[in-house]
C-alpha cells in the first residue's frame, strides 16, 4: 500500500482547484511535493492500494501534521472530513499558487 499526504493545491483563475500537492510517505521520510492533476489524484486514489491524508503545517508548532482521510467524490474531486466538518476539495490547503506569486 502506498500512503500519501496532501499538503496544498493549486487554483485557476476562478479559484477552482487543478492541481494537489502530493508526497509520498517513505519508511523514514516524507518525499518532496509531486503536482497531480485534479484527474490523476482522483484516479490515484481510486486505487484501493493507495491512500492519503491532509498534511497541514502547525505555525505553533512550526512543523508539519497529518490531518484527516482524504477520499474521492462522486469521481470527480477530493475531499477531507475531520471531526465531523466537512471541508470541501481540501480547499483549506496551502494555495501553492498565491504563494508563489507572493514571490514574484
Amino acid at each position: 500500500m502506498t500512503i500519501y499526504r496532501i499538503s496544498g493545491v493549486w487554483k485557476d483563475d476562478n479559484s477552482i482547484i487543478t492541481h494537489y500537492a502530493f508526497h509520498r510517505v517513505k519508511e523514514t521520510s516524507v518525499g518532496f511535493a509531486e503536482k497531480k492533476s485534479k484527474a490523476d489524484a482522483v484516479a490515484l486514489l481510486n486505487n484501493p492500494n493507495n491512500s492519503a491524508t491532509t498534511w497541514l503545517w502547525n505555525y505553533s508548532l512550526g512543523a508539519w501534521i497529518v490531518g484527516s482521510n482524504v477520499h474521492v467524490v462522486e469521481k470527480k474531486y477530493l475531499r477531507a472530513n475531520h471531526d465531523g466538518t466537512e471541508r470541501n476539495n481540501l480547499d483549506h490547503l496551502i494555495d501553492y499558487d498565491w504563494l508563489r506569486n507572493l514571490f514574484r
